[in-house]
């Protein structure tokens, strides 16, 4: 139980600090940086459940600008390919496990585990001001999903097309970057089935066999505001989600179909390369 605990905290952070850090001018910067920190943030057990996790956690700080191999607001991943106005990565996500013991929702059903995503993205650039301090792109990932455990599941394929808007400088307010996501989400038959089917063997009166199909997954829309001050970094995210229209809105495991989710963080760089890369996202 610990272990899938400490795993489950890992994918969280990785994916608050991802979502948390907005847009930067093309500037010098370090190759590397570390640091660590303290988060608080609240998220609904799985996407669709009515109750939620509060937690408040160290945070990790942590980026990287090699020529392959990036780690920063965009998340871990490979680039293989950048042009002016096309990039093609390799991607990936986290995200936490949940004890159905601890929601009502799915007591008595199988514990989701902490899952492991991966695949190609493209990122096409729509629009990029003169600076290059704002730029309006389309992310197109497509990822597996693999739950997180010692016999790895395979449960299916994510899509998740989303248009991003980030903004270094708001007017107003110099040093202060905003970014924003907005986008559907797709699913194949396993990836819903994982989340939302309920087998015949945990069904009840007050919860019916279900199988969940393949298709749309709702919307999902982000704001995230950071801020770098000299030794230390701060942000903070809001994100909503709607599940209405969903293939899966009918199952009895989904008991809201839109919710907020957000956090709030401070990091301090404990050290940096001494090595300066010319960064332009």
């Amino acid at each position: 139980m610990a272990g899938r605990w400490m795993t489950g905290k890992a994918a969280v952070l990785l994916a608050l600090t991802g979502m948390m850090a907005a847009a930067q001018a093309a500037e010098d910067k370090p190759l590397w940086e570390l640091g660590a920190g303290v988060a608080a943030f609240s998220f609904p057990s799985y996407r669709g459940s009515d109750q939620s996790n509060n937690f408040l956690m160290p945070v990790p700080h942590f980026t990287y600008h090699g020529q392959f191999l990036k780690a920063d607001r965009h998340g871990v991943r490979g680039s293989f390919f950048d042009s002016d106005r096309l990039d093609l990565t390799v991607s990936a996500a986290l995200s936490p496990p949940a004890n159905s013991d601890d929601i009502a929702a799915r007591t008595g059903m199988p514990d989701l585990k902490a899952t492991f995503e991966i695949g190609p993205q493209i990122d096409l650039t729509l629009w990029r001001s003169a600076s290059r301090a704002r730029f309006v792109k389309l992310l197109l990932p497509l990822r597996a999903a693999f739950t997180v455990e010692g016999s790895p599941k395979d449960i299916g394929w994510v899509f998740h097309p989303k248009l991003n808007l980030d903004i270094t400088d708001l007017p107003g307010l110099p040093g202060w970057n905003l970014g924003l996501l907005a986008g559907p989400l797709f699913g194949d038959q396993r990836q819903h089935a994982y989340y939302y089917s309920v087998a015949p063997q945990y069904a009840s009166a007050a919860r019916p066999a279900y199988e969940a199909g393949a298709g749309y997954a709702g919307m999902q829309y982000l704001a995230a505001v950071s801020k770098r001050f000299p030794g230390y970094w701060v942000g903070a995210f809001v994100r909503y989600d709607n599940l209405g229209g969903a293939t899966f809105a009918d199952s009895p495991l989904v008991r809201q179909k839109d919710y907020v989710a957000g956090g709030i963080a401070i990091t301090w760089i404990l050290g940096e390369s001494s090595t300066r890369v010319k960064v332009d996202d």
